[in-house]
């Protein structure tokens, strides 16, 4: 991967990010990769991951989702002991998630990431203002029950997310409380809600990346196995952590946790897309 010298300052990195990732996997019911993808993508321009830079950022897009499989067993099952998963609405959308995360993965290799910068920063700014104010906007007072109607906002929340490397959480928890679906539960089972992004989503990034060159050894299409590995040992150990304070915390408070989180996460996308 890189040299024994490099892997003495990489191992803490990695091991850092897994903790904070896993930790705000748990708060805030999100796969983690918003903070996972801009360190590794950081560590190849600094020059610790020896990835070319015409394939850093799908390198690190793909192994954040990697990561994101241990983090949301570990995220889901902590929330589900305190009952705060929607088991009905996870059957309802996961399927549409698994779909469109398969044709995010797999069109991966070709999206513009300045356009989705874009699209996601300013979406994800219009969420945190709607989060901000003292009696937010709901959409319904319940999720649509019709096929159309979930396939709708599931299968766009798979294809996003696996496109960016996220598990879903910061789409999906939005979402759900415009759809009145109190933010506790939505936290809780957007946290399931990454598997089912991640397990397809790593499908279309392992196929889109063979025989690509400038990825690191140990290496399946995008995604690097070791990096994956040591990050994901730190994310699935904090990830109770970050259920344990959520369900400390009354639902305004989490929803302004999620909602600073959500703010500097979109305005750093779209600070990059505009620049």
């Amino acid at each position: 991967m890189t040299d024994a010298p490099s892997w003495l300052i990489l191992l803490p990195i990695l091991l850092a990010v897994g903790a904070f990732a896993g930790t705000l996997a748990g708060l805030l019911g999100i796969g983690g990769g918003i903070a996972i993808v801009p360190v590794l993508y950081w560590l190849t321009e600094a020059g610790l991951l020896d990835v070319a830079p015409e394939v850093a950022i799908h390198f690190a897009v793909a192994t954040s989702l990697l990561t994101i499989i241990p983090t949301s067993i570990s995220s889901a099952r902590a929330h589900h002991g305190k009952g705060a998963i929607d088991l009905p609405m996870f059957r309802s959308w996961a399927p549409f998630m698994v779909i469109g995360a398969l044709i995010g993965g797999g069109l991966a290799a070709n999206a513009n990431a300045t356009v989705l910068s874009a699209v996601f920063g300013t979406v994800a700014l219009i969420v945190v203002l709607n989060m901000l104010i003292p009696t937010p906007v709901v959409l319904a007072e319940k999720p649509p029950a019709a096929l159309l109607g979930r396939a709708a906002i599931a299968g766009p929340i798979g294809a996003f997310s696996a496109m960016m490397g996220i598990g879903g959480g910061t789409l999906s928890v939005s979402v759900m409380t415009l759809l009145s679906v109190p933010v506790h539960r939505a936290v809780g089972t957007a946290a399931l809600f990454g598997l089912a992004i991640a397990v397809p989503g790593i499908l279309g990034y392992a196929f889109a990346g063979q025989d690509i060159p400038g990825l690191l050894p140990w290496s399946v299409g995008y995604i690097n196995i070791p990096a994956a590995l040591v990050i994901s040992v730190a994310t699935f150990c904090f990830a109770p952590l970050g259920a344990k304070i959520a369900h400390h915390l009354n639902a305004r408070h989490l929803r302004l946790a999620f909602a600073v989180f959500l703010g500097i996460s979109g305005a750093k996308m779209l600070s990059e897309a505009v620049l």
